[in-house]
């Protein structure tokens, strides 16, 4: 089966949720199939050439569409007027639109393949066989920010969160195939077919991610994209909320923030106690010099790879409600789960205190994670409903 690949941005590096998900995929199909694949980038910094590299054994095409941050501004002014929404605009162009039609009309393919609404525009009018890739739910994640958002703000994130459900549902019939990350992000879609929904969740790559006996500098760390509202959102609360209730029983507890692009207000909370790494080579050397792994969030919506990471190198994890139910572990079994700062604290204390508890938290993790996600048969499910659709 020949499948044209349409994404958002240049999946690499894989510094973003979505761009993992994107390679991983990608990596999957092409071991039978053929992949044509075609991204956006409004990333002027972006390296295309090791981008290419990276892309290239996987791909019997590559082609990387330019968007200027002139006709960003354009269309982004155009999706308002037409009451689109704004994460569409900001991905949409028509020049690129023309170009990615020619693609289609040239390759021929089976199957044409979009990762998130942002490319829907580009597709959904194709007379192909097409897949949308819901990843998770962008009015979702819209709602939760504007519940904690300045008050001068609310309003463009409550126009978005309107204008994105309602996107969500108009594009539902315009693909034959429609995949998510999770069962409660399809929950979300606002869609009386809604359970026609493929689950089609994260793996993680358990060879690169196994355990590693190195010595433990840092008590706590917390990983991912710290440019990234809920990360950002989620180092405040560990920084000004969690960590100063650990410190009334454990003044020594060292925390470490790992992750590319740190936002002002994270690198304003580091201190003697709390390090911010920024852009790590190998995200692999944040958790195995840490003894707990926590992901504290509150705002967002989809999987947490970080805690799919944490768990397959063997860290005891801890979350919040949020983001263990899409992710399915046993609380107190195979996570500790907390639903407010004082449980979050609790935790971190009862871990980095009673050993016995971790290795038990941390081995029961490893075994959930390696028996529930794997990028090979969660993509291998994808793949069949793409060859046996009518």
């Amino acid at each position: 089966m020949k499948i044209f690949v349409l994404l958002p941005r240049i999946p690499w590096p894989l510094e973003k949720g979505d761009k993992l998900r994107a390679y991983n995929q990608i990596k999957q199909l092409a071991k039978n199939n053929e992949v044509i694949l075609c991204t956006l980038n409004a990333d002027r910094k972006a390296n295309k050439e090791e981008a290419f590299k990276a892309l290239q054994p996987y791909c019997k095409s590559i082609t990387f569409i330019d968007i200027s941050k002139t006709s960003i501004l354009i269309n982004l002014t155009k999706a308002f007027m037409k009451g689109l929404p704004i994460q569409c605009g900001y991905f949409y162009n028509k020049k690129a639109h023309k170009k990615i039609h020619h693609l289609i009309e040239r390759h021929q393919p089976d199957m044409l393949f979009g990762q998130m609404i942002r490319v829907a525009e580009y597709l959904r009018h194709e007379k192909t066989k097409k897949t949308i890739d819901y990843q998770d739910v962008l009015s979702m994640g819209m709602k939760r920010r504007s519940e904690i958002a300045p008050f001068f703000m609310k309003p463009i994130f409550n126009m978005e969160y309107r204008r994105l459900k309602k996107y969500e549902h108009d594009i539902f019939d315009d693909f034959d195939i429609k995949t998510i990350i999770s069962k409660q992000d399809r929950d979300f879609i606002d869609h009386s077919k809604r359970d026609e929904i493929l689950i089609v969740p994260n793996g993680v790559d358990h060879e690169y991610y196994s355990p590693q006996d190195r010595e433990k500098k840092y008590d706590i760390v917390f990983t991912g994209n710290m440019a990234y509202a809920p990360n950002v959102n989620a180092v405040e609360y560990l920084a000004y909320h969690i960590m100063p209730l650990v410190w009334k029983h454990l003044p020594d507890a060292n925390l470490y923030i790992a992750g590319a692009t740190p936002d002002p207000r994270v690198r304003k909370a580091a201190s003697e106690k709390i390090v911010i790494s920024g852009w790590l080579d190998d995200m692999r050397d944040a958790y195995a010099q840490s003894k707990i792994f926590i992901a504290p969030m509150r705002i967002g919506t989809g999987l947490q790879n970080k805690l799919l990471e944490a768990m397959s190198m063997k860290l005891p994890c801890i979350t919040t409600p949020l983001a263990n139910r899409p992710l399915g572990a046993d609380d107190r079994k195979e996570i500790l789960v907390g639903n407010n700062e004082y449980e979050l604290a609790d935790h971190i204390i009862t871990l980095l205190t009673d050993k016995d508890r971790a290795d038990s938290i941390a081995q029961n993790g490893y075994d959930f994670v390696h028996r529930v996600y794997d990028w090979e048969k969660a993509t291998g499910v994808m793949e069949l409903r793409m060859k046996n659709v009518e």
